[in-house]
């Protein structure tokens, strides 16, 4: 991270940084958002998600799988972006305050260390009631209601996917 601009570095910290920077915010009486994913190839459904999330609180962090665990996730032919890569390239979006890059199969870990006040995925991760998480394909609500915490899921933006992204990349002439 060589070339990387100072104000984008400094967003991009190691799990004991982070902790102690998100201490020291909820102290003051902010209140900590956090997401995490892939993030493979940034599109507007992303964008506009982790706006809508930012909004929710004073601060963002954004978890980011690690490359291996982005490929157990989504297959051998994932990331098509590099874990250092898509950091920064996060860490350059305005509505994001922090990046961490973790390497565990769920950001588990780190809602249990950071304990933000909501925690927030998209709402193709909601129940089949439509009223609470699936708690089978999210395990960090669990982590998140033993604490206390709030867990907010927000509109997926239909057509607006990683998925369908690099099925029209391979579709072109």
């Amino acid at each position: 991270m060589n070339n990387v601009s100072p104000g984008t570095r400094q967003k991009i910290l190691q799990r004991a940084e982070l902790t102690s920077e998100v201490r020291r915010r909820q102290q003051a009486g902010e209140r900590c958002v956090f997401t995490n994913g892939c993030f493979d190839l940034i599109h507007l459904g992303h964008v506009r998600y982790l706006q809508a999330a930012r909004a929710l609180g004073n601060f963002l962090i954004l978890g980011l799988n690690n490359d291996e665990s982005v490929t157990r996730l989504k297959g051998p032919t994932r990331p098509l972006v590099p874990e250092n890569e898509r950091a920064e390239i996060m860490a350059a979006l305005q509505c994001i305050d922090y990046v961490t890059i973790f390497p565990e199969a769920t950001a588990s870990p780190l809602v249990d260390l950071l304990q933000p006040a909501i925690y927030v995925k998209g709402a193709d991760y909601m129940g089949a009631h439509g009223d609470q998480p699936d708690l089978t394909r999210l395990p960090e609500a669990q982590h998140v209601f033993a604490y206390g915490g709030a867990v907010r899921l927000i509109a997926y933006e239909p057509h607006h996917s990683t998925t369908e992204l690099i099925t029209k990349i391979k579709h072109l002439p």
